[in-house]
């Protein structure tokens, strides 16, 4: 019976305070959750290499009244280059017709004062890319073109073929470059670093070709052509966000 009484004193006890302080005045602060301190740092790695590649592009063209006739004499000279090509050792794989064009042309005439216009001649052309590997024979490849009936040439353009493996590496690189200006930074503040909580990257492969032709033309042994090199720059700009912790 006590103990009964006991209870319900003490529950009277908690309406009282329940029904009679004034809670809404009574300041309980507020929680925040601190946001940790941070040092957000950019990593940079880059190689410069030599251009791995030469892209040429070589057309054909021919103008005849004779529209067959036109086609034929597009094909034989294409027919010719290709095959120098190919016997100067560039693979098949690495040969490309396009640009095919057949086009007759419009006339303009005269009659009675008056301007006209009629079906004129047929021009027909054609080009192909050609993709050299060893760039070292670009001037050889240039004076070969333009000696099997080329009309005109483009090239050489320089770039690289495939620097999948060098970026790996670089941003690799980037990475240690990050964390170590990441050190650097909070070791003159009495701190250290923690675990990285954020990270990003982004990258490109940059090319600057760099070549060099004779002014005098294209005869005799060939243009000279420098491949030069280029830069791979995954600017592997990589981004590091790590905490840091004050020493103790």
């Amino acid at each position: 019976m006590k103990e009964n009484n006991k209870g319900v004193m003490i529950l009277v006890v908690v309406l009282i305070l329940v029904f009679l302080l004034p809670w809404g005045r009574i300041n309980w602060g507020k929680i925040r959750w601190m946001q940790p301190e941070t040092v957000t740092v950019t990593g940079e790695a880059k190689s410069t290499q030599k251009n791995q590649i030469a892209t040429f592009n070589a057309g054909v063209d021919a103008v005849n009244s004779d529209k067959d006739k036109a086609i034929s004499d597009v094909n034989s000279k294409m027919e010719a280059i290709i095959a120098a090509v190919k016997d100067f050792g560039i693979k098949e794989e690495d040969i490309k017709t396009q640009n095919l064009s057949i086009f007759q042309q419009e006339e303009t005439y005269y009659e009675g004062g008056v301007q006209k216009s009629r079906k004129g001649q047929w021009r027909i052309s054609n080009g192909v890319e050609i993709v050299l590997r060893e760039v070292d024979k670009a001037s050889k490849l240039t004076s070969l073109l333009t000696s099997t009936g080329a009309n005109n040439v483009y090239g050489p353009n320089f770039s690289f073929d495939d620097v999948s493996e060098t970026q790996k590496g670089l941003y690799e690189a980037a990475m240690k470059d990050a964390k170590d200006k990441a050190e650097m930074l909070v070791k003159v503040s009495g701190r250290r670093l923690g675990k990285v909580v954020n990270v990003s990257e982004n990258g490109s492969s940059s090319v600057y070709p760099m070549y060099r032709m004779a002014a005098e033309g294209l005869g005799g042994g060939g243009a000279p052509v420098e491949p030069g090199s280029g830069t791979v720059r995954p600017v592997s700009y990589t981004h590091l966000t790590l905490p840091t912790i004050y020493s103790v």
